[in-house]
C-alpha cells in the first residue's frame, strides 16, 4: 500500500479552493455537496452561465462516484467508509479546476483509460454525435447508466479530460479525474 490517500488529497487541494470533501459519498451528501458549491459560486457572482457549467458538471461527477465508485479496500475501510470520494473544487485564473476521486478495482482501469482517450480525441461535434447515439441507442447497465456521463462532462467543460491512477495494492487503484471548466 504506497498510496496516501491523506496526502493526496492534501495535494489535490492547494491554493484557492473554493469546496473540498473527502468521505463516504451518499444520496444526502450529495445534496448538501451541491447546494453549498451552489451558494458558494453564487455569492461569488460567478456568470450565470459558468456558474450552470460547474453545478451541471459536478452532478455527472457526483453521481458517477455515487453509482461507479468501487468498494474501499478492506484495508482502510474503517478509516475512509464503504463509499470514499474526493472532491475538489477551485479557481485557477479564469478557469475551474473539479477533481474527483474514487476507488476502482484495477481490472476496471484499462476500461476507463481507453474510454477517456477516445473521448479527448473527438471533436465537439462527435461528442455530441456520440451523446445522440448512445442515448437512442444503448441500452441501460445494470447501475442504471448508459455510458453518458463521461461523455456529457467532456461535453460541457469543452475540455479534455485528465486522469490518473494511482497504484493501491493488487486489486484496487484510486482513480483521478481533472476537469477544467
Amino acid at each position: 500500500m504506497d498510496l496516501d490517500i491523506n496526502r493526496l488529497y492534501v495535494r489535490t487541494c492547494g491554493a484557492d479552493v473554493l469546496f473540498a470533501f473527502e468521505g463516504e459519498i451518499s444520496s444526502e451528501r450529495i445534496n448538501l455537496i451541491l447546494e453549498e458549491i451552489e451558494a458558494k459560486t453564487e455569492s461569488m457572482r460567478i456568470e450565470l452561465r459558468l456558474r450552470k457549467k460547474i453545478y451541471n458538471v459536478m452532478v455527472e461527477c457526483l453521481q458517477n462516484l455515487y453509482h461507479h465508485s468501487d468498494e474501499v479496500p478492506l484495508i482502510v475501510a474503517d478509516r475512509l467508509g464503504k463509499s470514499y470520494g474526493m472532491v475538489v473544487l477551485k479557481r485557477e485564473g479564469n478557469t475551474f479546476m473539479l477533481t474527483v476521486g474514487n476507488f476502482v478495482s484495477t481490472d476496471k482501469v484499462k476500461f476507463l483509460s481507453e474510454k477517456i482517450e477516445k473521448l479527448n480525441s473527438l471533436s465537439k461535434d462527435e461528442l455530441k454525435e456520440m451523446y445522440k447515439f448512445i442515448l437512442n441507442y444503448q441500452k441501460l447497465s445494470p447501475k442504471g447508466g448508459g455510458g453518458l456521463g463521461l461523455i456529457d462532462i467532456a461535453r460541457k467543460s469543452g475540455h479534455k479530460l485528465s486522469y490518473q491512477f494511482y497504484g493501491f495494492d493488487d486489486m484496487y487503484s484510486f482513480y483521478r479525474l481533472d476537469i477544467v471548466i
